[in-house]
């Protein structure tokens, strides 16, 4: 069983995960570099392109830095290392109350916490940039190698396309992954991640004997005439055998700590338009080193769920947990087109509001962090991962999402659909609300809006929302109102959902019936 959080992951790491449970965890918070991402999705057929989430990695030092900094310093239950408390106080004095030091402390609370969920044969990788590198393996260090772990490798991950390039200065074409273990004894599986070897590397294994392929290279020694590993030929074998090593072929060439993994490009169908998202292949090297089947694989930033994603292919039990709602309807949206629904019955979902009062408590929280997560998970559980979060309101009025459903199909090739849009409520709601949204659906040329709200429609707003008509759904041969009302309690206690075959689910099904018929093709 694998299982799926919805919270903040220091409070389901503190809560939810045993001491030494964790075989291998790989993490890609969010950068300190203070860049903005747009998230862009190209939609379905003739679905128009959205503005979805503005990915902001930028930090402050707010009531939750200061208390995560106080937390450390008091240290009260002694959690953290003492070497740690010294760095941060250190790292006060010299950063000061600012974005960089806010990072840090962040970084620190949630690595604590890995550390001690580690098995002792477990490892841990860190994803980040060279914007903040240096102070991590600081933090890093302090808390694996002052309990008996070690830091391994810094891996150069070096991509050709995509990075920064400026005039003033070099263009940046890697990331940085810290690589640590928590004791000495750890898994590691060196002949899984061999690389293939060029034809020239081959060529260089001239001879063989009854153990296979080798080459004959020439040992450093003070005294020697052959330097480095330069090959010599078996006549100097013979006359100088303590000066030569026979180096045999393996299956593979040695993985090194500079790994030429492409991104993900614009016409990848990897590709889900999350801002940060990284190529399944970097995971897959990972989690093969790293871990064996049936170990249990975490990522504490889970993102777009690639991590979650690559464990599943891999038959690698894993624990994902994002703090928006928006990535969690995302990894399950992915996961179910990639295995189809049956995978979603193995999975257990934590955080996600179950009845009115963990409703409520989600519409109202304060966190800033919070802010509109009320708002995204209404319209994706309504909708089953299908709507499209609307994150920029401004010239769209009160939009909260839009989604495209199937009207029919024109060809073997192409669908018609049209647009839905959302609207939802926390808070006291009337007539005029229905009537604006009335409104922005005629702007929108949508051809369906819902209205969800948290507290009870009024009698006027029902009437509102009739006299808006019905929408004749040729295909399905039905009417749906063309304004629908739906209430939270219906959503939570009834399991009300949008009764509307979407786009998305169309393609899906077409896609994996094509690689259906693939594999046949290939088996034959």
């Amino acid at each position: 069983m694998s299982n799926l959080y919805y919270g903040d992951n220091l409070d389901v790491l503190r809560k939810k995960i045993k001491d030494e449970t964790v075989d291998l965890c790989y993490i890609d918070p969010p950068f300190n570099s203070k860049r903005n991402y747009n998230q862009i999705y190209n939609n379905i057929g003739n679905e128009d392109r959205a503005q979805a989430q503005a990915f902001t990695d930028t930090w402050t030092w707010d009531d939750l830095a200061i208390s995560g900094f106080n937390e450390i310093l008091g240290n009260d239950q002694g959690r953290f290392r003492p070497q740690l408390v010294a760095l941060v106080k250190g790292l006060h004095d010299v950063l000061g109350e600012g974005t960089l030091f806010a990072y840090l402390i962040s970084i620190a609370l949630r690595v604590t916490e890995i550390q001690r969920v580690l098995k002792k044969t477990g490892t841990f990788y860190l994803h980040c940039d060279p914007t903040s590198s240096h102070y991590l393996k600081l933090i890093l260090d302090a808390i694996f190698c002052s309990q008996g772990g070690n830091f391994i490798n810094e891996i150069a991950w070096c991509y050709e396309l995509g990075g920064r390039v400026s005039k003033k200065a070099y263009g940046r074409r890697h990331d940085t992954i810290f690589f640590y273990s928590k004791s000495s004894e750890y898994v590691f599986n060196f002949d899984a991640v061999l690389d293939e070897w060029s034809d020239k590397g081959k060529a260089k294994f001239r001879y063989q004997d009854e153990k296979g392929k080798y080459r004959l290279i020439g040992r450093f020694l003070k005294d020697s005439p052959i330097k480095g590993h330069r090959d010599v030929s078996p006549e100097w074998e013979e006359t100088h055998p303590e000066l030569v090593q026979r180096y045999y072929m393996k299956a593979g060439k040695s993985q090194v700590d500079f790994w030429n993994i492409s991104p993900i490009n614009q016409v990848s169908p990897e590709r889900l338009g999350y801002p940060t998202q990284k190529p399944e292949a970097l995971l897959e090297r990972i989690i093969e080193a790293s871990s064996n089947e049936g170990d249990l694989v975490l990522d504490a930033y889970c993102g777009c769920g690639t991590t979650v994603a690559v464990s599943q292919r891999m038959n690698r039990r894993w624990i994902g947990i994002d703090i928006t709602y928006q990535s969690i309807s995302l990894i399950l949206r992915r996961l179910e087109f990639a295995f189809d629904k049956a995978v979603l019955d193995g999975i257990t979902i934590d955080g996600i509001p179950r009845d009115m009062q963990s409703a409520d408590a989600l519409a109202h929280k304060k966190d800033d962090r919070l802010r509109k997560e009320f708002e995204k998970w209404a319209v994706l559980t309504y909708t089953n991962n299908r709507a499209i979060i609307n994150e920029k309101k401004g010239a769209d009025s009160g939009i909260d999402a839009v989604a495209y459903f199937l009207t029919g199909i024109a060809a073997a090739t192409s669908i018609d659909n049209a647009k839905i849009i959302f609207q939802v409520k926390s808070g006291s709601v009337k007539r005029g609300d229905i009537a604006t949204l009335h409104g922005d659906m005629e702007r929108e040329n949508a051809a369906l809006a819902v209205f969800i709200t948290l507290e009870e429609p009024t009698h006027p707003m029902l009437a509102e929302a009739k006299a808006a008509g019905q929408y004749r759904h040729e295909t399905m041969g039905r009417n749906y109102d063309k304004i629908s009302i739906v209430t939270i309690k219906e959503i939570v206690e009834d399991s009300k959902r949008l009764e509307i075959p979407m786009s998305l689910e169309v393609v899906a099904a077409a896609k994996r019936a094509v690689q259906e018929k693939q594999i046949e093709l290939d088996l034959k």
